[in-house]
């Protein structure tokens, strides 16, 4: 074990949420150890402002539970403990230990208990441990680093420091054993590597092609959770770079990773939607998993839409059945909440709605709930290449007018577009 003493670190305590550092001494009073852990002591080093602030300690979850009175025990997998200071929660973890042979729980861990499958994959993992078993039990190097605010050093069991140092992500163990047990891990690697502009060491990158199928049986509501993690944390086209470099972006959108193989203009699209996501995080401004995953599914839609076309159904009607059946089959893989999978659709269909821009409908248009995710949709396809001929300069131009001059435009528009309704003939009732 290395320790790294407080002249040695760049550490500082007025950087640790109040929070946290009350949480650790409360611990620490009443004889357990605590150290603020993982992503928060990674990000205090690299000399970056942490988000969220994790505990390790020796104390079960029902001893936390028991010393605070905000708090709650959650998980089943691994039972974690939150202790909610106003908006702010702080997740408090017992020290993990090794799980060979923990399949049944014994009074000499207190009752906790391991469980894997078959292949190796870690079901339940309630197995407590010491400060240094559960360092090598942590999935990263970089993120197993541990600061101990009462002695103000620094504790690094797996060479996480050197890892720093060298800017790459390392697995902790053997690459091919950890990814088995939880397939997961594939993907934090790629993540961290996108968010923190790393290298991934070679044992940890090459050990992927030969595991990457077991993310097959990962449960779809947890890849969901993932897929948040992926592309709403600001790292969203970085992210998908490495994605597509292991090739494991199929395990989430199987038929669009096949398609931006092929088609270079998908592949755009889908890179400007990352970018756009990204700038709007960094603005502060609000993004939802709505819009993402239209971007990331549009080339399946649109796909599916033609063939339809092409056995006769009008392009609205094709559309329609096309998101239907491209979100039904992209939920097998992701559990993709109604509230996402809706405003989705409504985006796609709207997409053939803007070509409508005649008389009032235009001025109805504008005012949909929708119109605005659709009109900034329609501008990614046109920055990824797409000929829409003038929609998007015209949409963005009809935005800025008054009701009388969008009127005029309207009208302008159906002169050159000849679409200017006929008289319908009358019709007599007479059966011919």
């Amino acid at each position: 074990m290395n320790v790294i003493p407080r002249d040695k670190h760049c550490i500082s305590r007025k950087n640790i949420s109040d929070s946290a550092l009350k949480v650790m001494s409360r611990l620490r009073s009443q004889g357990h150890q605590a150290y603020l852990v993982g992503g928060a002591v990674r990000d205090l080093l690299l000399g970056s402002n942490p988000k969220d602030f994790d505990i390790a300690t020796d104390a079960t979850p029902e001893e936390v539970h028991g010393l605070f009175r905000n708090s709650r025990i959650i998980g089943r997998r691994f039972r974690i403990v939150h202790v909610r200071f106003g908006r702010e929660i702080i997740e408090v973890t017992t020290f993990r230990g090794h799980h060979e042979g923990g399949n049944e729980a014994s009074p000499a861990t207190g009752g906790s208990h391991s469980r894997q499958s078959d292949k190796g994959l870690l079901l339940r993992d309630n197995v407590y441990g010491t400060l240094e078993e559960d360092a090598v039990r942590r999935d990263l190097t970089v993120n197993a680093l541990y600061y101990d605010a009462g002695k103000f050093e620094v504790f690094d069991h797996v060479n996480g420091l050197t890892d720093l140092e060298k800017r790459q992500i390392c697995i902790i163990g053997e690459p091919a054993v950890r990814y088995r047990e939880d397939p997961v891990r594939m993907l934090r690697t790629v993540r961290f590597a996108a968010k923190l502009n790393f290298d991934i060491e070679q044992n940890t990158a090459k050990a992927i092609p030969a595991c990457a199928a077991l993310l097959r049986e990962i449960p779809s509501a947890r890849l969901f959770d993932e897929f948040l993690k992926l592309f709403l944390s600001g790292y969203a086209a970085a992210t998908l770079e490495q994605l597509l470099e292991h090739d494991l972006l199929q395990f989430l959108f199987d038929e669009t990773s096949h398609l931006l193989h092929q088609d270079a203009m998908s592949l755009a699209l889908v890179r400007a939607a990352m970018a756009n996501t990204d700038k709007r995080i960094a603005d502060d401004k609000p993004v939802t998993p709505a819009f993402i995953l239209a971007a990331l599914l549009w080339p399946v839609v649109v796909r599916t839409a033609a063939q339809q076309e092409n056995r006769g159904d009008p392009p609205m009607v094709a559309m329609h059945n096309a998101s239907q059946q491209t979100i039904s089959e992209a939920s097998q893989q992701l559990s993709i909440p109604r509230r996402f999978s809706q405003p989705m659709r409504e985006i796609w269909e709207f997409q053939l709605r803007l070509q409508r821009r005649q008389g009032k409908k235009a001025a109805e248009l504008v005012e949909h709930r929708r119109f605005r995710a659709a009109y900034d949709f329609l501008l990614l396809r046109e920055q990824a290449g797409e000929d829409t001929g003038d929609l998007g300069e015209w949409w963005t131009e009809y935005q800025t007018l008054d009701m009388d001059q969008r009127l005029a435009k309207s009208a302008e528009h159906n002169g050159k577009s000849g679409s200017r309704r006929r008289p319908r003939k009358r019709r007599n009732n007479q059966q011919t």
